[in-house]
């Protein structure tokens, strides 16, 4: 694995990828990069006028890449819905499923289905949007789904009594646990689907310290411009570029031999290539917190797995 770069990328020709939050950062590098090894990819993005450009720009760095775009807002479960529908009715197949896009530290405010942001975003979003696309990978030799977490996770575990951080909201608590719910559901669908006899792999990845619009998107809508400036100059001299951070990412949706339920991060923690012994914290991997996750998401959601029920 070391020095593992995006020319290792394996062939992707005759494979289907979707890559939420696509439009920039790391999901913007992993959609770039498995489009130049030939893979047929879908930018999933909020907004049309960022996806728009995003494919533009994208078309011109991967001429007769085969790249495309349809709108996916994590935060509205109807339009996670739709999404998985206008995917099905296109696509036959589904080799890679990367659950990347989210928000990061924002203000406490609610979906549009009412649940915490952070939370409903950055996992039940995912969850659902796995869940409503499981057909399609199950039915797709070799598949993988890759969920990004962050080293934030370390930060809390979750609490299964007060998942929308309501009791006393912090913009770091609710995104650590936003973050930690990403493992356990990776843990918990690698578990569900061996429990299947099924190949699709369940991983996670983090980024590291890596520069994006992630760590200034929140403060810019808030307009805490003195957090907006220190973000910047963190990402300017402290942090790794986009390209260097997506190695993780990568790594994960197409190197050989990754196991289910591999943590592939910066191979230094914060900077540098990417290794599959990640830091992780000890609660990620809880069999019971897991199940527990698993069971409130789909009744909060009203997306159950039923190809991987016993």
């Amino acid at each position: 694995m070391a020095g593992w770069n995006v020319g290792d990328i394996p062939d992707q020709r005759g494979r289907a990828a979707v890559v939420t939050g696509a439009n920039s950062g790391i999901g913007y590098v992993a959609a770039r990069e498995l489009a130049r090894r030939g893979a047929r990819v879908v930018l999933a993005c909020r907004s049309e006028e960022r996806g728009l450009a995003a494919l533009e720009r994208m078309r011109g760095e991967v001429p007769g890449g085969h790249v495309e775009l349809l709108r996916l807002d994590l935060g509205d479960l109807a339009f996670v819905r739709e999404f998985a529908a206008a995917y099905e009715e296109t696509y036959e197949r589904l080799d890679l499923l990367i659950n990347n896009a989210g928000v990061m530290a924002v203000a406490e405010g609610r979906t549009a289905d009412g649940f915490e942001t952070q939370f409903g975003t950055n996992h039940l979003g995912h969850f659902a949007l796995t869940g409503l696309l499981a057909p399609l990978l199950l039915g797709t030799p070799g598949a993988r789904v890759v969920t990004l977490s962050s080293g934030m996770h370390l930060r809390a575990n979750i609490d299964l009594d007060d998942l929308d951080t309501a009791r006393k909201y912090g913009r770091w608590l609710a995104y650590g646990r936003s973050k930690t719910a990403n493992l356990l559901f990776t843990h918990e669908l690698a578990r569900r689907l061996a429990a299947a006899g099924s190949d699709v792999v369940a991983a996670a990845a983090h980024p590291g310290y890596a520069a994006t619009n992630l760590q200034t998107a929140g403060a810019r809508a808030e307009g805490r411009k003195a957090t907006e400036r220190f973000m910047r100059v963190g990402n300017r001299f402290f942090a790794q570029p986009a390209d260097a951070g997506a190695l993780p990412t990568l790594y994960a949706a197409t190197a050989p031999g990754v196991a289910p339920d591999s943590f592939i991060g910066p191979r230094f923690l914060m900077w540098g290539g990417a290794t599959a012994g990640s830091p992780r914290a000890p609660w990620t991997l809880d069999d019971r917190a897991g199940e527990l996750l698993w069971e409130r998401s789909e009744r909060l959601t009203g997306v159950t797995f039923d190809q991987l029920k016993s």
